[in-house]
């Protein structure tokens, strides 16, 4: 199955492909999400969210170059994202990460949440669901909002194991943040 998985050319898919295909995959554990991995976006839902991205993380003067995590315990990890910036790479938009059900299937993924940390991403309301395609290659499903229909839109990207390590945390906390329905909405009745 992960050959064939492999063979999908996911730059040409449309978007419910990707999401379709992401409800295929399966979750990668805290542990294996260590390091720093390219990232790209995919195809995106309509025209509004391909500019959207296009600005945010296609930007010729700050683009985006990958993201990275660490485990922090057997259930949590940290994040961020690297652009870059003048000849420099940066470290922007901090995270949390754990494992929990999928908004699209309900099934598990590797979640990353900005909400925790003071940025745009948080206040956005930025989640992203991670799923593995192959060996180092992951699927990744991003949404934000303010509303629950804003946050069920799929925005698509790709993740490739680089090999490089993890540069460190970053970001400051948001005192008192709980992840919450609205980040993950299965935990409705869970707040943790």
């Amino acid at each position: 199955m992960a050959s064939d998985k492999l063979a999908v050319d996911t730059d040409r898919l449309p978007t419910a492909e990707l999401v379709a295909l992401f409800a295929t995959l399966e979750c990668p554990p805290i542990e294996e999400m260590d390091g720093e991995y390219a990232a790209r976006l995919l195809t995106q839902p309509d025209l509004l969210a391909t500019v959207a991205g296009l600005f945010s993380v296609g930007n010729p003067l700050l683009p985006w170059l990958a993201k990275a995590f660490r485990p922090v315990d057997a259930e949590s990890g940290r994040g961020y994202n690297t652009f870059r910036q003048f000849g420099r790479v940066v470290q922007r938009y901090p995270m949390i990460t754990r494992i929990a059900p999928s908004r699209f299937d309900g099934l598990p993924a590797y979640h990353l949440i900005y909400g925790a940390f003071h940025s745009l991403c948080g206040d956005i309301h930025m989640v992203d669901e991670v799923r593995r395609v192959s060996p180092g290659v992951y699927l990744g499903i991003g949404t934000w909002g303010f509303t629950d229909g804003q946050r069920a839109k799929p925005l698509p990207f790709l993740l490739e194991a680089t090999g490089a390590a993890y540069r460190g945390d970053i970001g400051r906390r948001r005192s008192g943040f709980v992840v919450s329905p609205r980040e993950i909405p299965a935990l409705e009745g869970d707040r943790r």
